[in-house]
């Protein structure tokens, strides 16, 4: 009998032109507790590096320490999302916290507001060729596009453009990149953000936790050269 239904409806839907293949949800990371100072573990690393973008309240070189241990950093930059997403700001990982996190992911890993195809390197060359392996470059692209939607949620849900992303060190060298670029790893993007100015999208970065911030007539560039040390650990900034 339900064999029969399924048909039925398959059916119904084929009649009306509704098609039966829906794009798949996201995959919502499965948090399995809430989250306080003083916690450890992978799920603390995931949320470091959904809150990364949260570093400081104003212009400071800072940034969240990606390393699974739930300390004062990390606590203030969980209130600043908070904050910013109209939640209460306990500083405690609990369910509102963890829902308005996964509203960030998107189902194939990237996030809500970017995708995987805006940073691969513009020579074809996808994720490889890079200073690192092509896992690595994607994950430092993950990291990445969460510091940047903290960017976005500053500027008041403007739309970000990706203008450069990963390049391959091909591709580097052809557009006269430095042969260490950020690019080559992945933590580094030159991005235009709508309706904002140069000057404010370096305001914004500054409080993201970007080390690397280079100041250009039409486009900023951001990348997280000290959270990784891919041989250039000093912060630079140069707006």
């Amino acid at each position: 009998m339900s064999r029969l239904v399924a048909v039925l409806a398959m059916a119904l839907l084929v009649l009306t032109g509704v098609s039966s293949v829906t794009a798949p949800e996201a995959a919502a990371y499965e948090w399995s507790r809430e989250l306080r100072e003083g916690d450890s573990g992978a799920d603390v690393r995931e949320l470091q590096i959904r809150v990364a973008g949260w570093a400081a309240d104003s212009a400071e070189k800072t940034h969240v320490a990606v390393d699974g241990q739930f300390g004062p950093g990390t606590k203030a930059a969980v209130i600043r999302f908070q904050n910013a997403y109209g939640l209460t700001a306990s500083g405690v990982v609990d369910g509102p916290t963890q829902d308005a996190l996964n509203a960030l992911e998107d189902a194939d890993g990237s996030t809500a507001h970017f995708d995987f195809a805006e940073f691969q390197s513009k020579d074809g060359a996808g994720f490889s060729g890079g200073n690192v392996d092509q896992a690595a470059v994607k994950e430092n692209v993950r990291r990445l596009m969460y510091k940047l939607e903290a960017v976005r949620r500053k500027a008041g849900d403007s739309a970000i453009t990706v203008n450069s992303g990963f390049r391959s060190k091909a591709h580097n060298e052809s557009v006269g990149g430095a042969p260490n670029s950020q690019h080559t790893y992945g933590i580094a993007a030159d991005i235009v953000i709508s309706g904002r100015s140069v000057s404010q999208t370096i305001g914004y970065a500054q409080t993201s936790g970007f080390s690397g911030i280079i100041r250009y007539d039409s486009f900023t560039h951001v990348d997280s050269r000290v959270e990784y040390d891919y041989g250039a650990n000093t912060w630079y900034w140069q707006v």
